[in-house]
């Protein structure tokens, strides 16, 4: 029994892509077989009128229906979907349900959007089990038994190939992942013949768009399924053909960029970019079967590369078993290899591998990207090329094992990977680039200053039209008064003054002079420029450190801003506040310098190269920028550094599409002794021990912000980012950067800035909305961090970002580490003596509104503690000293890790001080961690104190919604010499709604009363002994 299916069109579809559009094509599946459509462009009512046909094994299945939108890069987004029943169109009337509208439904019944479209389908059964009976229906020279035909089901000896496949249109099949079928028939001479007119092509068929079965009629290998697909689809041309077509459609597709899983791959290797590209995908090469036989896959089908989507994109399916690890068993594998970019020099492949077979493997697909692109310059001048390979998974449905899914598939690949690079390794030569680093003075011994004598250039500066007009004038002029006679006095002259005496006279005499001024600034221009000679080039760096070395070779298509059309460039290299500036070429566009600049040694690796390209004009005119652009080193590798063109910036500059070619080279000349040296210099500043971190935390803190390796952790700490809403996460400080990092139920926050680009810091008193800590607020220059902007709270008017840092554990040490950083990063000395000069001063005058900043009084608060304890009142208060006392009653209620900082006078007669500390397990079973900052003040008759509390959970469940108050009231009995007065006041502030607050309420008070029985009967017992 056969199931037809046809899809005729849809109408009112959902748009998926951002130009408010989609790419429809419908997806079908019965059972293990799958089928789709062709993909129609930018249309949300499309047209298909294409037919399929199903071989009905089970009349409980349900056929499947989804429209997909197709995406060029990444998997095929689900617009919609609806499932029938076989049963349903077996019990209709004819067995067909007739031509009808079905609304799509979405894949989460959740779905707010629910309004996905609708499609029209006809579907009905037919009772005919027999290919050859449809196909030849109406043909009586190739007329067959139906009988005969019926049992035609030929398995090809090595594999099963089953599913549908449509005569109609140039329509590809999604193959079933189905198990293997064991038994092995026996061709039947009414299968040969019907499979020779089934080659031959002879059997003609009135409908074009019927199906057949292959699982009951197929001998062809599956090779030969791919051939015979890849004729429908495509011409059989060469990889060859197939690069230069893709070469010729390029138009200037940008370089995808890495997927953000990681590197696998950075190399570079002694080969050229479509060398290198041949070797791995070409399917004459045989790397790919060596590879498979060195890690021991079996079965390797390649399939042939063709075009898709009217010839935009370059595709081919290479299937095969994965040899069995330790964990896995042997294992299918699919992979969909298609080429993102292909212009000749730069080649991407994107590589979507699938393994259907293992656990949850229907869940997933890993995704390799391949990117080839020209290496770095060589001294031998010959060509290399750089291979970079990255990965992520990409997970189709959620799961509870994607973390172990994902170091799974991390391990596999980098031992997989491991085997590629040896591999690889020997059959084309690596460059190593610590080798490239260390031949820097071969490289720029290569570089050649262009000579060019004064007289050369001032005849090159000279001819043009002003000058040479300007002489022929002045001779001219000059031959004229050897001609002429003396004139008379007349008018106003006198002895020794001849005045014009006409009109024509005035105008010439005003030409001349216009003329002769207009050449004396080109005189001065020539003599200031040819001072300012390659002023910094070859000037040797002095010190120890970080030596930054520029080498500025060339310029193409810069902006021509004189009259003359052309320009007068020159470049100024900026770093660390240090400038750099090379010569000027006079009347160039394509300006080459060949010329050398080194920075003197600094202390602190740097993190941006300012360049700027100004027109020179003049000793004591404003230069005009024809471009700038700034070089990142924290964002960009050094070695790509070595030999890189740099586009400008700038109207003018993006105008003409202008670019510099420049070699950088950074090298450190203390080793290893730099990092020491800057703790060092850094503990001074911060006024505490800093310990260096460890080799793996130092990788991992790179590896976080894809920093390079010379980049150090110096501190981290905890504290929330404040947004709209408090977010906890841990603030983490390099000598170059201050980074963010959050990761909350697996959603992750993370971005970085430089110091550089801090504009000023600011500490804000503690609120109640703060829960108790002062706010650190830092804002950045007018431009700048804007890859950080999704965690700033605000931006002002002017584009500054503003960062909210607050609910630090530790605020002094956290304080005074990010001002040391700061001061030491982007200060200058001016700036440094006014931020000490303002700190002494917010010391000794502390505004009178910064005391009551808890804001106990906003809180109802009520009595969970009362009693009289025989202790004096001073003892007691020894308790929130810091001292023995202190810690062994923490210790006691179960408090782990306690820190505190002492106390500081905040205003008269109020101190404050905060603490930390994190729960025992017996306490709370969720261990979290608690911030307090507590104010003490004495009462108003001075016989006791009032100690005020703010509390905040972290790391327990709602934690974030409430903080704690507490109120202690000390006081002196006056019956008693040696006795005092307590009582305890408790209240919740809710920051946000829940309905568990009763619960919540009760059990923090049940703890809290016992926690107050055990540190007061502590101190009553060490007071005893004391007696």
């Amino acid at each position: 029994m056969m199931l037809l299916v046809r899809v005729i069109e849809a109408r009112n579809l959902r748009a998926m892509d951002l130009n408010g559009s989609s790419d429809p094509y419908v997806r079908l599946q019965l059972g293990k077989y799958r089928y789709k459509t062709k993909v129609v462009k930018k249309n949300l009512n499309p047209s298909w009128g294409e037919d399929f046909n199903f071989r009905v094994e089970d009349l409980n299945e349900e056929l499947i229906v989804c429209v997909m939108d197709e995406d060029k890069y990444f998997n095929d987004d689900l617009v919609g979907q609806l499932k029938v029943s076989v049963s349903q169109v077996f019990d209709a009337e004819n067995k067909s349900l007739g031509t009808a509208w079905y609304t799509l439904q979405p894949k989460n019944k959740k779905s707010k959007n629910r309004d996905c479209g609708e499609i029209l389908l006809t579907m009905s059964l037919s009772q005919n089990n027999s290919f050859i009976d449809q196909r030849l229906s109406g043909n009586s020279d190739h007329a067959l038994d139906t009988a005969n035909c019926a049992d035609l089901t030929i398995e090809p000896p090595s594999k099963s190939f089953s599913g549908p496949l449509s005569s109609s249109s140039s329509m590809g099949t999604d193959e079933a992942s189905s198990a293997k079928e064991e038994k092995s028939y026996t061709p039947t001479l009414a299968g040969r013949f019907a499979q020779i007119f089934l080659k031959n092509g002879e059997i003609a068929s009135p409908t074009s768009s019927r199906g057949i079965s292959l699982s009951e009629f197929s001998e062809t290998p599956r090779s030969e399924v791919y051939e015979n697909k890849s004729e429908e689809q495509s011409s059989s041309a060469t990889f060859e053909d197939s690069m230069r077509s893709m070469e010729s459609r390029d138009n200037g597709r940008e370089i995808p960029s890495n997927l953000p899983g990681g590197i696998l791959l950075d190399q570079s290797y002694l080969i050229a970019p479509s060398d290198l590209n041949s070797l791995l995908f070409s399917p004459d090469s045989n790397f790919t079967k060596s590879l498979a036989e060195l890690q021991g896959t079996t079965e390797l089908q390649q399939g042939p590369w063709r075009f898709e989507n009217d010839g935009e994109s370059l595709k081919r399916v290479v299937t095969y078993i994965k040899a069995a690890s330790k964990l896995i068993k042997a294992v299918k594998a699919t992979e969909e290899q298609i080429y993102l970019k292909a212009d000749g020099k730069v080649f991407a492949v994107l590589v979507s591998v699938s393994t259907p077979d293992v656990i949850y493997g229907s869940t997933f697909k890993t995704e390799l990207l391949f990117c080839v692109m020209p290496g770095p310059e060589l001294p031998s001048r010959e060509q290399c090329s750089r291979l970079v390979i990255s990965w992520r998974m990409n997970f189709l449905q959620s799961t509870m094992m994607k973390s172990m899914i994902e170091g799974g598939a991390r391990q596999g690949l980098k031992d997989s990977f491991e085997q590629f690079s040896d591999l690889l390794s020997r059959n084309v030569k690596p460059v190593d680039l610590k080798d490239l680093g260390s031949n820097k003075e071969q490289v720029l011994a290569s570089l050649q200053v262009e000579l060019q004598s004064d007289w050369k250039l001032a005849i090159q500066y000279f001819a043009n039209f002003t000058v040479i007009f300007t002489i022929l004038m002045a001779l001219y002029v000059l031959s004229h008064i050897l001609l002429a006679m003396p004139s008379p006095i007349q008018g106003l002259e006198f002895l020794g003054l001849d005045l014009p005496d006409s009109i024509g006279e005035v105008i010439v005499c005003g030409i001349l002079v216009l003329q002769g001024e207009r050449v004396l600034e080109l005189i001065a221009r020539f003599m200031q420029a040819r001072v300012q000679k390659g002023s910094d080039h070859g000037v040797k760096a002095q010190g120890d450190g970080w030596l930054l070395t520029v080498a500025l070779i060339e310029g193409t298509s810069l902006a021509a801003v004189d009259s003359s059309g052309f320009s007068d460039p020159y470049v100024v290299f900026t770093c660390n506040g240090k400038t750099r500036t090379s010569s000027i070429k006079f009347q160039k566009p394509d300006p080459h310098w060949n010329e050398i600049f080194e920075f003197d040694a600094m202390d602190d690796p740097p993190s941006m190269l300012d360049v700027e390209v100004y027109d020179f004009d003049g000793p004591f005119d404003e230069a005009t920028s024809l471009g700038h652009a700034e070089i990142n080193f924290l964002k960009t590798n050094i070695s790509d550094l070595a030999d890189v063109w740099i586009p400008l910036q700038g109207k003018l500059a993006q105008a003409c599409q202008s670019k510099l070619h420049l070699r950088i080279f950074l090298n450190n000349t203390r080793g290893s002794n730099v990092v020491k040296e800057y703790l060092i210099k850094m503990e001074k500043e911060v006024g505490k021990k800093i310990n260096p971190r460890s080799p793996q935390t130092n990788s991992a803190f790179q590896k976080l912000f894809t920093l390079p390796p010379e980049e150090f952790l110096i501190n981290d700490f905890t504290c929330h980012l404040k947004r709209k809403m408090p977010l906890q996460g841990r603030l983490l400080l390099s000598a170059r950067i201050i980074g963010f990092h959050a990761n909350l139920f697996g959603r992750k926050t993370k971005f970085f800035f430089l110091w550089e680009d801090i504009e000023d810091i600011q500490v804000v008193p503690p609120t109640l909305s703060s829960m108790g800590s002062p706010i650190v607020i830092i804002t950045l220059r007018q431009g700048r961090g804007m890859d950080a902007r999704h965690g700033a709270k605000t931006q002002d008017e002017e584009g500054r970002l503003k960062f909210n840092f607050q609910s630090f554990v530790s605020f002094n040490v956290a304080h005074r580490t990010i001002m040391a950083l700061w001061k030491a990063r982007s200060l200058s000395p001016e700036q440094k003596v006014q931020i000490v000069e303002e700190e002494s001063e917010t010391k000794s005058l502390q505004p009178e509104e910064s005391g009551s900043f808890l804001g106990l009084e906003d809180v109802s608060m009520s009595e969970v503690y009362s009693s009289v304890l025989p202790i004096p009142t001073n003892f007691f208060m020894e308790l929130f000293s810091g001292g023995y006392l202190d810690r062994k009653a923490m210790e006691k209620v179960g408090c782990l890790n306690f820190s505190y900082s002492p106390w500081e006078l905040e205003k008269a007669d109020v101190y404050q001080r905060q603490i930390c500390y994190k729960f025992d397990k017996r306490v709370s079973r969720y261990r979290g961690e608690v911030t307090s900052t507590q104010q003490r003040s004495p009462l108003s008759d001075r016989n006791g104190w009032v100690i005020e509390e703010v509390m905040t959970l972290h790391g327990v469940p709602l934690g974030d919604y409430f903080n704690l108050h507490l109120r202690y009231q000390v006081e002196d009995l006056p019956s008693r010499s040696k006795g005092c007065s307590i009582q305890v006041l408790f209240g919740i502030a809710w920051l946000k709604s829940t309905r568990h607050q009763k619960r919540i309420t009760k059990n923090i008070l049940s703890n809290l009363q016992d926690r107050l029985k055990v540190m007061f009967s502590l101190a009553e017992k060490e007071f005893i002994p004391g007696k």
